[in-house]
């Protein structure tokens, strides 16, 4: 296969689209092999990895200090979690009720234009300055930032991806876009809070406010802050939905890349930390001190198992659904795809960015109005559960169905749709509904606010879900069994599950979100049906936007096609090796260098003008060196296994250059590793495979295809 340079279309942080990697010299470089591992990048890892822990007694304190961090990451989410719905409720409750009284008072008088340019006002303001922080002060805190913190669990450095001031900026600019009415959801971006809150705890310091708190320094490593980071975001999910069996798969499904048992149990003690932290407070706050009565910031509520049941004939039923919401979710993601283009090429300027997001608002709530101010469909207020009923013009102790899909906050909608009795709302309503939203959700995805999809996903998909369920009982008269809300639970699976492709997490999330067992075979049929059907078309939504960056991102397995490249074919060259006693001055140079398009540099030893056959570690090119001064102008590269600081793994055998890509990958991508020695059948050093190296190969269409990587 061709060797071309690459060109990246931008990464996250503010990266500048169209960067051209440097290209790749060629010529061998002579060593002994060596397994190099993830690269620390923290001043006091080596001297962590180099000392030996001297008796048990202090492998348990350090044991117990994991445990600590764990509950502290657990703690610290959920209280993170309550602070962002208690403003939600607390501002956007205020807001509606304005525009609501607004609405009444010139309903009766004439003149709903100027509720209109209310409402598009009070949004676009919001999202002004919840747009403005993000676009000006941490570009990376746009999005749900999964995406972003899936590729930090895959080895990939995104700048400022886990910093303090991207959690503040990610806190108030989900609020801001929360309240400014566009089609976003809460929920979201709790997993890259959480994971943001991890990394900070565990590490002990701050890079933003530039402090040291001299605590934790053991775990300053790659390794251990990405397990702690992998907790973070499930105890982010486990606060979202109340769901901590559901985060901890949410972190081995779409997370975490390197899993083992002792991990699982942590991880799983910081989601249960953080739900209860955020079910204690909330509580408090409404009142309800000793009820527990809030285990997320989203409730579905309980269903009615007893009259709400499933039979056998329902099953293909199910399975419908699941193919509508992966078509569904398929075009979602390939419209998403070229709206994210478009942006990429004509929309990255920061000014240009906060004018679409205040565009998007506008438009959504003028849409919004107009739907609300056409519908007729007007149901009895007595016995419903809407917040904000408008009644427009319907009858006194009538309200505007269409007002309350709209006119509320996403997640109280989902419950709405959910649980409201059977003639609630009118088919026209909920297909109107779902078309308008389906294109306001995909419009929004992708600007310059801190949003997640989870939850515009369940809208739409509860939306036509119920829809199927009234056109069912039309069409078999049977309404005891066709009930719209199970249905509308059924198609918000099946959409999310379309957009998104999770299957084992999110059926286990849906499920103790509803507090409800009975409905867990139907929603694994739908959820696995909506990924096989929506993955014939295009991939899932993160893993989209992953490559739409260009980042080196390392799949489970090779591409299927691709054991005819080998090792020789994908690895950089040259390599630049360190003796094992080298001059401080030597060090300095050979890391300042920036002409090398790869930061391994192998350690090899020299007995004359020899080598012998043992080569004691590598040093790393981070802004920290890994490394420990000996004497005076040497310098001695430590590292003790696979530790992610320069470590080394003296028992593992080095790829020669004619092995395998796939054999390549699996030993990369089984140990963690950052860097991997190729050598020749003389063991001489003779290039080094990296992320990137691996990640830009995959399958496509037409065969095994070189994808185009930004610089991370």
């Amino acid at each position: 296969m061709k060797d071309t340079h690459r060109r990246g279309v931008g990464g996250w942080g503010g990266r500048e689209a169209g960067k051209e990697l440097p290209p790749r010299a060629r010529g061998p470089a002579r060593g002994m092999p060596l397994l190099v591992a993830a690269a620390g990048k923290t001043p006091g890892a080596g001297r962590a990895v180099s000392g030996v822990l001297p008796s048990p007694q202090a492998f348990r304190t350090v044991e117990m200090k994991r445990w600590v961090i764990c509950a502290m990451i657990g703690i610290l989410t959920g209280l993170v979690a309550c602070f962002i719905d208690i403003v939600v409720e607390n501002v956007a409750g205020l807001k509606y009720k304005v525009v609501k009284d607004n609405i009444d008072k010139f309903t009766e008088r004439g003149g709903l234009s100027f509720s209109l340019l209310l409402w598009a006002t009070l949004n676009s303001a919001f999202v002004l300055v919840g747009s403005a922080i993000v676009a000006f002060v941490e570009p990376v805190a746009a999005g749900s930032g999964i995406p972003q913190i899936k590729c930090f669990l895959n080895g990939v450095k995104i700048p400022h991806v886990v910093r303090l001031k991207t959690l503040v900026i990610k806190v108030s600019g989900v609020i801001l876009s929360v309240v400014g009415g566009l089609a976003v959801g809460k929920e979201g971006p709790m997993i890259h809070s959480g994971s943001v809150i991890a990394a900070g705890i565990s590490q002990g310091r701050s890079t933003s406010l530039k402090r040291d708190f001299k605590i934790f320094e053991y775990f300053r490593r790659d390794t251990e802050k990405r397990d702690f980071v992998s907790a973070g975001a499930a105890a982010g999910v486990s606060a979202a939905f109340g769901a901590p069996v559901g985060g901890v798969l949410f972190s081995l499904e779409e997370g975490a890349s390197f899993w083992n048992q002792f991990l699982t149990w942590r991880i799983f003690f910081a989601s249960m930390i953080s739900t209860f932290t955020l079910n204690f407070v909330l509580s408090i706050y409404h009142g309800n001190i000793w009820d527990l009565s809030s285990p997320g910031l989203i409730n579905f509520g309980r269903f009615d198992t007893e009259t709400m049941v499933y039979t056998i004939h329902e099953i293909p039923i199910f399975i419908a659904m699941g193919v509508v919401g992966g078509i569904l979710g398929a075009v979602f993601n390939a419209l998403n795809y070229w709206l994210t283009m478009f942006r990429i090429r004509y929309i990255h300027r920061p000014c240009l960015q906060v004018i679409e997001a205040m565009l998007v608002a506008a438009v959504t709530a003028t849409v919004a109005f107009v739907l609300i101010y056409s519908s007729r469909d007007c149901q009895p207020l007595q016995g419903s559960s809407v917040s904000y009923p408008l009644q427009l013009f319907c009858a006194d102790g009538e309200y505007n169905s269409m007002a309350a899909a709209f006119f509320n906050t996403p997640e109280k909608s989902v419950v709405s749709l959910f649980h409201d009795p059977p003639g609630s709302y009118n088919p026209m309503t909920l297909g109107l509904f779902t078309l308008v939203y389906f294109f306001l959700a995909c419009w929004t995805y992708g600007l310059t606010v801190s949003a997640g999809v989870f939850i515009p996903s369940l809208l739409i998909g509860a939306a036509w879900g119920r829809l199927f369920g009234i056109s069912l009982s039309y069409l078999t008269g049977a309404a005891i069994w066709a009930d719209p809300g199970k249905y509308a639970l059924m198609g918000a699976a099946a959409q999310l599950g379309g957009i998104v492709r999770m299957t084992l997490s999110l059926t286990v999330i849906m499920m103790e979100a509803t507090s409800n067992v009975t409905y867990g075979f139907p929603i694994m049929l739908v959820l696995m049906t909506a990924k096989i059907v929506g993955d014939i078309f295009i991939e899932g939504l993160y893993d989209m936007h992953i490559q739409l960056q260009s980042v080196p991102f390392l799949h489970w397995e090779a591409p299927v096609t691709s054991h005819s490249l080998t090792a020789r074919e994908v690895m950089s060259t040259p390599v630049t090796c360190l003796r094992r006693r080298e001059k401080v001055g030597v060090i300095v140079d050979i890391l300042s260098n920036t002409a090398s398009n790869h930061n391994g540099f192998p350690v090899v030893e020299f007995a004359g003008d020899t080598q012998v056959p043992r080569a004691p570690g590598a040093v790393d090119r981070p802004s920290h060196t890994c490394a420990v001064l000996e004497g005076f102008g040497a310098l001695m590269c430590v590292g003790s296994g696979l530790d992610g600081c320069g470590g080394v793994s003296e028992e593992a055998l080095p790829p020669l250059q004619d092995a395998s890509l796939p054999r390549v990958f699996k030993l990369f991508r089984a140990l963690g590793l950052r860097h991997l020695v190729v050598v020749d059948n003389c063991n001489q050093v003779v290039g080094l495979v990296t992320t990137k190296d691996l990640a830009r190969y995959r399958l496509g269409k037409g065969g095994l295809e070189e994808l185009f990587l930004a610089q991370t």
